[in-house]
C-alpha cells in the first residue's frame, strides 16, 4: 500500500455511516492496590482494594471504539443493556464515543447488562496482572417483543448506512442479540441491497448465517470447512478462497502469529504476515479491531489487499496496548506504515 492510497482510503472515514448489530456489553475494569492489603475481619480472607474503577463499552462495543477512533461519521449500535447500573454505565460510555446514535440500543428491564468485570492488580513497572473474571450474561432466551424492536432499528438503519457489522458475542444461541430472526432479517437486506457491505463474526462460528461476507480465526475455519487446525498457510488459502465462493462474498480469517488471509468470490487470495512483536502483548481485542478496519476500509473503496494491510497493522497496534482493550486511529497506522 502507498502513502497515497492510504490517504484515498481513510480520507473518506469521515463521511461513514456504520451500523453495528449485536451483543455491546461492559467492560468494567476494578484498578486494585497490592499495596493495600487488608485481612477481612468477618471471613479471615484477603482484601482487594480498588482504588479506581474504569468502564468502557467492551464485546461488540470494542468494534465500537475502534469505529469512533478511526473517525466514522455515525456509528449506529443496534442491541441492548438492561434497566440496571451497568446499563447506566454503559450508555454512558456510548455515548461518550464521537459518532455514536444510540436510537437503536435498547434499554429494557426485560434484560441484564451483559458485563465483563475484569479486577487488575496494578503492580508498579508492569503489566496489569488480571484475576478471574466476573462475568454477567443473559442465560434465558431473548423475548420476542425485544427481537422486534432490534429488527425495526435494523430495517431501518439498513437504507441509510455504508455498512453492517453483525458480532455475536454469547455463548448460548437466542440469549442476545443474533437471534435467528434477527439473521433471516439480516438475510433480507442482502438480497435487497446486495452491493450493501455486510460483515459477520460470531463466536460460536457462521455455520448457517446468511451470505453476507465473513470474518473468523482459523480454528472456526476448519470447522466450518473440515480442514484442520494444523493446516499449512497454502492448504488456509484454498479452504478460505472456497468458502468465499461458495459465500459469494469475501471471507477472512485471522492467524494469529502468521497475520491474515482473505479472499474474494472470484478467487483473488490475499495473505499479509503479521507485524513483528514490539514487547509484551495482549491479544484481547485484536480480532475486533481488525472487524472494524476491515469494515471501513472496505466500504471506503479499498480492495483485498488494502484492507487486509490495515486490519493487520491495527492488530499488531492494539495487542501491544496492555491493560485495557484497545483501538487503533488514522494518525497511529499511519505512523507503523510509514515510519
Amino acid at each position: 500500500m502507498t502513502l497515497e492510497r492510504f490517504q484515498t482510503i481513510t480520507a473518506r472515514y469521515s463521511k461513514l455511516q456504520v451500523a453495528l448489530v449485536g451483543d455491546v456489553c461492559l467492560d468494567r475494569y476494578l484498578e486494585i492496590d497490592p499495596n493495600r492489603p487488608e485481612i477481612s475481619i468477618e471471613t479471615g480472607r484477603p482484601v482487594h482494594n480498588v482504588v479506581r474503577v474504569r468502564s468502557q463499552p467492551g464485546a461488540a462495543g470494542t468494534i465500537l471504539n475502534n469505529l469512533a477512533a478511526l473517525g466514522a461519521a455515525e456509528i449506529f449500535p443496534v442491541g441492548f443493556c438492561g434497566l440496571d447500573g451497568e446499563g447506566f454505565e454503559l450508555r454512558r460510555a456510548l455515548q461518550e464515543r464521537p459518532g455514536a446514535d444510540l436510537r437503536g440500543f435498547l434499554q429494557t428491564s426485560e434484560r441484564r447488562t451483559f458485563t465483563y468485570c475484569k479486577p487488575l492488580v496494578m503492580h508498579p513497572g508492569q503489566a496489569p496482572e488480571e484475576l478471574n473474571r466476573l462475568d454477567t450474561k443473559n442465560w434465558s432466551p431473548t423475548p420476542l417483543s425485544v427481537q422486534q424492536q432490534i429488527i425495526s432499528s435494523l430495517q431501518q438503519l439498513a437504507t441509510q448506512v455504508d455498512a453492517i457489522i453483525l458480532m455475536d458475542q454469547v455463548d448460548v444461541p437466542e440469549t442476545g442479540v443474533v437471534t435467528q430472526l434477527v439473521l433471516e432479517t439480516m438475510g433480507s437486506i442482502a438480497k435487497v441491497r446486495p452491493d450493501l457491505l455486510i460483515l459477520a463474526d460470531s463466536r460460536r462460528g457462521l455455520r448457517g448465517y446468511p451470505n453476507v461476507c465473513f470474518k473468523m480465526n482459523h480454528s472456526e475455519l476448519a470447522a466450518f470447512t473440515g480442514t484442520t487446525d494444523d493446516a499449512d498457510l497454502q492448504s488456509i488459502q484454498l479452504a478460505t478462497a472456497a468458502l468465499a465462493r461458495k459465500q459469494g462474498r469475501m471471507v477472512f480469517v485471522t492467524l494469529a502469529e502468521r497475520g491474515l488471509c482473505g479472499a474474494a468470490p472470484d478467487g483473488l487470495v490475499a495473505h499479509v504476515p503479521a507485524l513483528p512483536l514490539r514487547g509484551e502483548i495482549d491479544i484481547v481485542g485484536a480480532g475486533d479491531a481488525v472487524t472494524a478496519n476491515l469494515a471501513m476500509a472496505l466500504a471506503a473503496g479499498a480492495d483485498l489487499g488494502e484492507a487486509l494491510v490495515l486490519a493487520n497493522t491495527a492488530a499488531s497496534l492494539v495487542i501491544h496496548q496492555l491493560g485495557t482493550t484497545g483501538t487503533a486511529n488514522i494518525t497511529e497506522l499511519s505512523q507503523t506504515l510509514f515510519p
